[in-house]
């Protein structure tokens, strides 16, 4: 009993611990110059943003292990989901987009929805012996419509306007609005996901969701009319002011020339503040959200699951629709933070969302923080996302003092080139080390 309640005791602690820690690190970043900090508040806002970012993505990946034990390892395909949103809902339409190929893509996708219902009603309704035969066909027949209209729209939509354009634009609607969109495209994907692969073992579910990863970001490269795909779209509204509004605003100069503050960084600071805290407030909503969620009956059920599901499922518990619940759940999160970091880099890049970025950190993160505990999902992912960033600085400087004391040469100039990569080496090695010293994570669930 002693030692259960010193392990109560301990584990109470770590969260304050870890929080404390990093507090400390953002202080120095923010006021410290020296070989390892900055010491530039915009810097350390601009890590802190993208930390909360990531929070929010490490938040339903912890939905969907934590709480139920699903490996999903096509995160960044969530991610890619989610920030196509602020495209379609925020960017301005592109003229003449919807008039050469908006029709066409309707129909398209009206006949695909058309054609997976029938033969979903047809694998259900038909004898054993027909309804192999009658999806098959159903499938061919809904496949070659569906392209006969998708290819001519689309190659309309990709020649309008195709230098600076060629996609089929936005709606012109505010940004925050495409946020939950975001999140709602990311669970319409996740449930078709589901339905197929949530029937399949843990590990060929983690191999399924890695290729619908790999699938999703493909194609956000190759659509072209989607996304403008290896084109970019750049200009995506924001929901805070733009630095050069603030420095042209003759109040905030005065305001920032009573800090000792340039228009320039005062405007930058400002700006990532305001993200800071607009971020912060869905992360705690979330939070607050997940919290309720986990100590309810509901949140009870799902950790029994996770823990036995032969016992569950002997106890009446529909196993594979909770799984398919809880994996639609977390994926909208995810969604939800791919639409909210590609509002503040105000930049749509598909060739951008790479799997060691957007799953394994992501997975880093949940695993060093402690899956099962959202705080702690929430503060490892903040923690690994500065040392992240900071390892792409402090690998070079230990790296130059770790050749000194070799002798010129090539081995030498080899090292210091491949320094700036030494944040892979640092990932896996703090991975190591949590696991070895915290195998349930920093902040471990109760």
């Amino acid at each position: 009993m002693s030692q259960t309640r010193q392990a109560d005791a301990s584990s109470r602690w770590r969260a304050p611990l870890v929080f404390l820690v990093i507090l400390v690190l953002f202080v120095l970043e923010g006021t410290t110059r020296n070989a390892l900090f900055s010491g530039s508040w915009n810097t350390a806002l601009g890590i802190l943003n993208m930390g909360l970012i990531s929070a929010v993505m490490a938040l339903g990946v912890n939905m969907q292990w934590g709480y139920a034990g699903l490996f999903n390892a096509g995160v960044v395909g969530f991610i890619a989901i989610g920030g196509v949103a602020p495209v379609l809902i925020s960017t301005k339409p592109v003229p003449g987009a919807w008039a050469a190929g908006g029709p066409g893509l309707i129909l398209a996708f009206a006949i695909a929805i058309a054609t997976i219902w029938a033969a979903m009603l047809a694998w259900k309704h038909l004898g054993q012996r027909w309804r192999g035969l009658a999806v098959a066909a159903l499938l061919v027949v809904g496949f070659v419509l569906y392209r006969r209209f998708f290819d001519p729209a689309v190659t309309a939509i990709e020649a309008n306007n195709s230098a600076s354009a060629g996609n089929i634009g936005g709606l012109g609607l505010p940004v925050l609005l495409s946020w939950p969109v975001g999140a709602l495209f990311a669970a319409i994907a996740a449930w078709a996901v589901g339905k197929v692969a949530l029937g399949l073992r843990s590990d060929y579910l983690a191999i399924a969701t890695l290729g619908i990863g790999e699938i999703i970001s493909a194609v956000m490269r190759n659509e072209e009319w989607l996304a403008r795909g290896v084109k970019n779209v750049s200009g995506i509204p924001r929901p805070v002011p733009y630095e050069v509004d603030l420095q042209a605003d003759p109040s905030f100069v005065a305001r920032a020339a009573e800090f000792g503050l340039d228009p320039t960084t005062a405007s930058a600071i400002w700006v990532k503040l305001l993200y800071a805290g607009l971020f912060t407030v869905v992360l705690l909503l979330l939070i607050l959200a997940a919290q309720l969620a986990l100590n309810s009956p509901w949140g009870r059920m799902m950790r029994a699951i996770r823990d036995n599901e032969t016992a569950a499922e002997a106890m009446g518990k529909n196993v594979t629709r909770r799984h398919l619940q809880i994996f639609v759940i977390g994926s909208a999160v995810i969604g939800l933070g791919g639409a909210m970091m590609i509002t503040q880099d105000g930049l749509m890049s598909p060739g951008g969302y790479a799997p060691l970025r957007y799953t394994f950190l992501i997975w880093v993160m949940v695993i060093v923080g402690g899956s099962g505990n959202n705080w702690g999902a929430v503060l490892g992912a903040i923690l690994i996302w500065f040392l992240w960033v900071k390892a792409e600085v402090w690998g070079p400087e230990l790296m130059a003092g770790f050749t000194s004391l070799l002798p010129e040469g090539n081995l030498s100039q080899t090292l210091m080139e491949r320094a700036p990569h030494m944040r892979f080496i640092a990932m896996g090695l703090v991975l190591l080390l949590v696991l070895r010293f915290a195998p349930r994570g920093l902040v471990p669930e109760k």
